[in-house]
């Protein structure tokens, strides 16, 4: 351990709670994208009294942005003393609705037996606040480093990043020379490397019918039935299939280790918006949204192949089926080499804190590394940070306090060590 560093970090205790529970209280809900703007201006307005140079970046013209729901980030940066690397830490400010079985208000940030609860607490507004206050620890303990940190807030992660990661990727903020090293703090467990993660592929499919009076649906052609066969045959033929496909990447948890599916929602009808009362028609149109998840070992276009050839069979099999389908998202699986300067600084660092080595993992589900490897071409890039990866997207998420803490030392002393290097 670096005492320095860690006396440093100790004295900002209370500091990481507030921070963390003032994060919380902003409700950043998304969809649709709520309080992005005064969440943003938040950090921005902290960064600064401790010397950073702050920007706010409205992904414009990017899926949901409107002047009601801007898609506003905020990027910081410190230029150190001399020229050196960039470091730079990246955190999605979004986080997933409430939904129900909260015992604790889910935006007070309720502090109880050393944990600080409320939705984004774990995934992932603790880990932002631990990223700040391991960078102030590091400015105040080596004022003369060499090279540059940057932390940024950024949108929505929980819908694809398009409009924060993908978006300022776009724009070269996540590209040599600019930045060098990038660990985005999602919630991976204090003692573990996350190297990357699966593949996704999002889909929706249609199936098409006629409409007709409901009393009397022989006159019709109902497309509710036709998706009935589409997810009979999935069960039967597709979630077999996936269960029996293994991978070698070290993906947790156990479950995570084999190609998954799942069925996202559906909708039939004339209508989307359930309003009690019974429409008495035949549905001419039920749409399916499906969530495939693909390994290292699975190539892209084999994982649409596999869906696709049941539709077309099924075409074939079943009388008036006619079916449609959109893509609506596709991102290739990836793995950071454990020999990148960032996971072997993260690794030390680790080692130094907890004395063992780390557990190098992989993400069952993607999160913006897929941006900033794909779009900004910068591959020394992983995820760390404090919290438990299966509390994410429940009711009363929490994240631990001492987990922030020796999370804040593991990263103060990844910079230590990159920066040192950059000297």
């Amino acid at each position: 351990m670096d005492d320095k560093l860690s006396r440093a970090i100790e004295k900002r205790r209370d500091d990481l709670i507030a921070l963390t529970r003032d994060l919380i209280r902003f409700p950043t809900i998304n969809p649709p994208g709520e309080a992005y703007t005064p969440c943003a201006e938040f950090l921005a307005k902290r960064l600064q009294l401790i010397g950073f140079e702050t920007q706010l970046i409205r992904g414009e013209g990017t899926p949901g942005d409107t002047d009601q729901y801007p898609r506003t980030n905020v990027v910081a940066r410190f230029d150190g003393r001399t020229h050196g690397q960039t470091v730079h830490f990246n955190s999605h400010i979004d986080v997933v609705e409430t939904g129900d079985g909260w015992t604790i208000d889910p935006f007070e940030g309720v502090v109880k037996n050393g944990k600080i609860y409320g939705r984004g607490a774990c995934d992932m507004k603790g880990g932002l606040a631990a990223s700040i206050i391991a960078a102030e620890a590091f400015i105040e303990v080596y004022p003369d480093f060499a090279g540059a940190i940057e932390i940024s807030g950024t949108v929505d992660e929980e819908s694809g990043g398009f409009g924060g990661v993908a978006y300022l990727a776009s724009k070269g903020f996540f590209s040599k020379p600019r930045v060098d090293h990038v660990i985005i703090p999602e919630p991976l467990n204090k003692d573990r490397i996350c190297l990357g993660h699966r593949g996704v592929w999002w889909a929706e499919i249609e199936t098409k019918g006629e409409i007709a009076h409901g009393s009397m649906p022989f006159l019709g052609d109902c497309a509710i039935r036709h998706m009935g066969a589409v997810l009979e045959a999935f069960e039967k033929e597709l979630f077999p299939a996936l269960d029996n496909k293994q991978t070698s990447m070290p993906v947790v948890p156990d479950g995570a280790r084999r190609s998954t599916m799942n069925i996202n929602s559906i909708h039939g009808g004339q209508t989307d918006d359930y309003s009690g009362l019974p429409s008495p028609n035949v549905s001419d149109s039920c749409r399916l949204t499906i969530d495939r998840r693909f390994l290292l070992e699975e190539d892209i276009a084999e994982v649409k192949r596999e869906v696709v050839s049941i539709l077309d069979r099924l075409q074939w099999e079943r009388p008036k089926f006619h079916y449609s389908i959109r893509d609506i998202m596709e991102v290739q699986p990836l793995m950071t080499e454990r020999d990148r300067p960032i996971v072997t600084a993260v690794a030390e660092g680790i080692r130094s804190v907890f004395g063992r080595e780390p557990q190098y993992v992989i993400s069952p589900g993607t999160y913006d590394q897929k941006h900033i490897a794909r779009i900004g071409l910068l591959h020394d890039c992983i995820a760390y940070g404090p919290g438990i990866l299966d509390l994410a997207h429940r009711p009363d998420e929490y994240v631990g306090i001492e987990d922030m803490i020796e999370s804040a030392n593991v990263m103060a002393l990844g910079l230590k060590v990159l920066l040192s290097r950059s000297a």
